[in-house]
């Protein structure tokens, strides 16, 4: 299939790998921050085996960075997130959140530190670019805020280590789990972190030029081939495996973080003030109402993830909504994220999800499934 079989118009736009993606196999694809990305190299399954055994790259240019530069830079990001960002330093990366007014969660982004009063937001699925810059229009603070030619990749699986090590030799293997280095390729201008969307040893890859989106996805492939790395897509099986949001599915601008036991991520006794800091005390105060859980379904195996939110009743009342589910060839059960009430979010209860099958029973469980400690991808 040619590259030019695919469109919508130029309204969504294509990324620097778009091309290869194409020419490597990618059969379908999703929209995701206004752009394309790549949803189906062939079976799903295939896919997570390739990530969980050797390797995937993964086209996730649609990761838009939000750039944020000037003297008040570290303290208008601060503003955006109720997390603590006292503490970090320049080759930092962390994960945050950020809220609106209500302690609404806008986006679950990964915050990039590239120097003193440069930052990167690399964002889930959401506008955070139009958000910031209207924040910054009276909050008299001396910013830049833009969106940077930045297109990330991702490498992931147990041996992206091998591959990194063949692309840049040993000292690219002393990053550590949530930093980021600036390195070249043969000419092309990168960032590199200890990150991505898999809960498996993995890197991100920020080109920074575009016109050489081409050039980097074959010197990557043509390395990797020896360590068995295949072209995939971000896999829905292993990212509900580690409880990893999705944003728009598992929470949105009506999610607080209390719900998704994201307290971690939330500093109400720092002096710095943020977007939504009243509104999060009342709701710690006050208690929240419904919480994130994990589910297992029973049933036969689910042909693909949910494509609608599934109710869940208990004594024949709705109690919440399963948010995503698929089946895990590895833990072979039906895996799900599901946000409840407080009073149905007990470990080991039942409830009943309303799947298109018809009604099947489900046991709430622990989550994340597998690898809680995430050792895998801090190793």
């Amino acid at each position: 299939m040619d590259a030019e079989d695919f469109g919508f118009g130029t309204q969504i736009r294509k990324s620097p790998y778009f091309d290869a993606t194409v020419r490597w196999g990618a059969k379908g694809f999703s929209v995701y921050n206004h752009m394309y990305i790549p949803r189906d190299f062939g079976d799903p399954e295939q896919n997570f085996w390739n990530l969980v055994n050797d390797a995937i790259l993964c086209d996730v240019a649609v990761e838009r960075q939000v750039e944020i530069t000037g003297p008040d830079a570290a303290k208008f990001v601060q503003m955006l997130t109720p997390r603590d960002l006292s503490k970090m330093a320049v080759g930092q990366c962390k994960y945050i959140l950020i809220t609106n007014a209500q302690g609404g969660i806008l986006n679950d982004p990964i915050l990039l530190r590239l120097a003193e009063n440069h930052f990167w937001i690399s964002l889930a699925d959401s506008d955070i670019l139009l958000w910031a810059q209207g924040v910054a229009v009276h909050s008299g603070m001396d910013v830049s805020i833009c969106e940077p030619d930045v297109s990330p990749l991702q490498l992931q699986g147990p041996k992206s280590g091998e591959i990194m090590r063949a692309l840049f030799g040993d000292s690219i293997m002393d990053l550590k789990y949530y930093w980021l280095r600036e390195v070249d390729l043969d000419g092309i201008p990168l960032i590199v972190s200890r990150t991505g969307w898999s809960s498996e040893l993995g890197y991100e890859l920020y080109l920074r030029d575009g016109s050489q989106g081409d050039v980097l996805w074959e010197k990557i492939m043509a390395t990797g081939m020896a360590y068995g790395l295949k072209p995939g897509h971000t896999s829905s099986i292993r990212r509900i495996e580690g409880g990893m949001l999705s944003y728009h599915a598992d929470a949105d601008i009506h999610t607080n973080p209390f719900e998704l036991g994201f307290d971690r991520l939330v500093n109400l006794d720092m002096d710095a003030d943020f977007i939504g800091k009243a509104a999060l005390r009342r709701i710690k105060e006050k208690g929240v109402t419904r919480k994130q859980v994990g589910l297992v379904i029973d049933c036969d195996p689910l042909k693909g993830p949910n494509t609608t939110f599934w109710a869940i009743n208990k004594n024949g009342t709705n109690v919440g909504k399963v948010t995503s589910a698929v089946y895990s060839p590895r833990l072979e059960k039906n895996i799900a994220l599901a946000m409840v009430s407080v009073e149905s979010a007990v470990i080991g209860s039942e409830v009943e999800v309303i799947t298109p099958s018809g009604p099947t029973r489900a046991t709430v469980v622990e989550r994340p499934f597998y690898d809680p400690k995430k050792s895998l991808a801090a190793a």
